[in-house]
């Protein structure tokens, strides 16, 4: 079959697993959380939350995981991986020619002041905006596909700004997006204990309390370099 293959490059701490419950409501489509997860952690040497049981859930090798995963042949018509963009180290970019690539990204204060709640040490490499940023013009300078999604727009109108984002992917929208089950999810990564609690309170795109926590003060420089990258790209989003 000829399935259309979707990367969502998400920030961290970002609304991408309700992007990914969303997708998953389509009947024609499967999709993948966080395939290159173990392959981050093997070749950085990062410490995350449940490290040991991610590197056993997972091949570890990312080039094996785009040509036998992401490259491999699906039932469906639609498969949708959600993706980390700072996962995207030490591969063979080819592949990104054969994806409907989605840049997703969020304001950054958003993004810092939510992941210093589990990983107090948090750096630019961690919340992946600047690679986001790299990968936005890779894409374009060499005409790959590629459209700018923002996480806050989604939450002021999710029908139309998904509905336009469909159009950009070239396929159908579903009003079935709009909406999903709350709790765990057969689709969960194994490390969905540590970081989707909220998310499986959720039964739809909607705000979450926590977005208006505040910035710790000693995080603010990474703030101020960090929101230059999300400027830029923002200018390129998809807009409710």
């Amino acid at each position: 079959m000829n399935t259309t293959r979707i990367c969502l490059w998400s920030s961290p701490r970002n609304i991408s697993t309700a992007i990914m419950y969303s997708f998953a409501q389509r009947l024609e489509t499967i999709v993948f959380d966080e395939p290159l997860y173990a392959h981050y952690l093997r070749v950085t040497g990062v410490v995350h939350p449940g490290q040991e049981e991610i590197l056993q859930s997972q091949e570890n090798d990312g080039d094996k995981v785009v040509q036998q995963l992401m490259l491999g042949a699906f039932e469906k018509s639609v498969a949708f991986f959600k993706q980390m963009t700072h996962h995207l180290v030490q591969l063979d970019e080819a592949f990104l020619a054969h994806t409907k690539n989605i840049i997703f990204i969020r304001d950054p204060k958003q993004i810092i002041s939510s992941y210093a709640q589990v990983r107090p040490d948090v750096n630019m490499q961690d919340i992946g905006i600047e690679k986001q940023w790299q990968l936005y013009n890779q894409l374009t300078e060499n005409n790959f596909h590629c459209v700018v999604l923002d996480s806050n727009e989604i939450l002021k109108a999710p029908e139309k700004v998904l509905t336009d984002l469909c159009i950009r992917l070239q396929i159908p929208f579903d009003k079935a997006m709009l909406q999903w089950p709350a709790g765990p999810k057969k689709e969960d990564g194994i490390w969905a204990k540590y970081w989707y609690d909220n998310v499986h309170k959720s039964t739809g795109f909607e705000m979450q309390k926590t977005s208006s926590r505040a910035l710790p003060q000693y995080l603010e420089p990474l703030y101020n370099e960090s929101n230059k990258y999300y400027d830029l790209l923002f200018q390129h989003s998809l807009k409710a």
